[in-house]
């Protein structure tokens, strides 16, 4: 079945591929810079939202070695907002690593690109495929629902991610490997979806195990998922009369490393509210703001509480911490959760 699958899903690629920003047309070998830049920045992100960030980097250093040479600062200014931020610190010392040790030029093997930061084996895995023509064996979320139909793999994720695996490895082709994986993204983006696949416009439909079982809506199986657990904290808006907000850069390790934040408490499952003062960056007259802030990560959901509190022009930033001008706010480096909570004191000052 493998050379059938291939040829089949190669023709329906040059036809059919989805035109994106970081990709080579079928047949043209890409980028390794961009396929790389693509690749991390897709990482548990929607190709819609990617898109302008990646336009946004692509711009501002169109080079790793103008990406290695750019101030941290300005790299997770630039990625605010894309979200699971130890891929940005990640990014740059890739870059980093590849000016330094490799002359600006990337590995061009699984092994060698797994050297580098952030770079797992999915990640050397399609680069290599696409960047390099090597025979890597390239497996995500839409490849992982592609085979597990194609081959009927009833076992459920995360356990049958080893199967998924070696069975893509079966019908991975040696000839234009890159193109192949990412027909079998565009395939299970596209056609093979998760819920009501398009059968009929699928390629695989004649080699499809699960079509021809009537399970393919189905596939692939999961396990069940734990409760999402869920903690609390407060947070505190404080805004100088010249419209100057309150900021913070939370440590370089860790959730939301390197970010700025406007200052608050630790975030815990028993977070006393009655308490929350405690955690004030400074004494004032703070409100408690109506409404609350919601954000949900891989492994909990947060909600913040969000205080105000106004400030005279002359108040000195607490050790720590600086006061941004409302003109340069938009410009730091928020995560989406800070974002939401200066947007809701925002809308409560009118």
């Amino acid at each position: 079945m493998s050379a059938d699958v291939a040829a089949a899903l190669l023709a329906w690629y040059d036809r059919h591929a989805r035109a994106l920003p970081w990709r080579a047309p079928p047949g043209v070998v890409a980028d390794p810079y961009a396929v790389w830049l693509s690749e991390i920045m897709l990482q548990q992100t929607t190709v819609a939202a990617v898109k302008p960030f990646y336009e946004k980097f692509l711009a501002a250093w169109p080079t790793v070695e103008a990406l290695a040479a750019a101030p941290t600062d300005d790299v997770m200014k630039a990625w605010a907002g894309l979200g699971y931020y130890s891929r940005a610190r990640n990014l740059h010392a890739a870059a980093q690593a590849v000016a330094r040790e490799h002359g600006g030029r990337f590995p061009d093997t699984e092994e060698g690109l797994r050297a580098l930061p952030g770079v797992g084996p999915y990640t050397a895995a399609a680069i290599a495929a696409i960047a390099f023509g090597r025979c890597a064996v390239v497996v995500d979320g839409n490849v992982e629902r592609v085979v597990a139909r194609l081959f009927r793999i009833e076992t459920p994720l995360p356990a049958a991610k080893p199967a998924l695996r070696a069975a893509a490895a079966t019908i991975t082709p040696h000839a234009r490997p890159g193109d192949f994986a990412q027909a079998m993204m565009d395939l299970g983006a596209t056609v093979c979806t998760p819920r009501r696949p398009a059968c009929a416009l699928c390629p695989l439909t004649r080699d499809c195990a699960a079509r021809r079982a009537g399970v393919e809506d189905a596939l692939p199986a999961r396990a069940a998922k734990a409760a999402r657990r869920k903690r609390a904290g407060v947070v505190f808006y404080a805004r100088r009369a010249d419209g100057a907000v309150l900021l913070r850069t939370r440590p370089p390790k860790g959730l939301l490393g390197g970010m700025a934040e406007l200052p608050g408490s630790a975030w815990s499952a028993d977070f006393d509210l009655a308490k929350a003062l405690d955690a004030a960056p400074a004494r004032a007259n703070w409100r408690r703001l109506e409404g609350a802030v919601t954000h949900v990560f891989t492994h909990f959901e947060l909600t913040l509480t969000v205080f105000a509190a106004a400030f005279p022009m002359r108040a000195p930033a607490p050790a720590g911490m600086r006061w941004v001008g409302a003109e340069a706010l938009d410009g730091e480096a928020l995560p989406s959760l800070m974002r939401k909570a200066v947007a809701l004191a925002r809308a409560a000052q009118g």
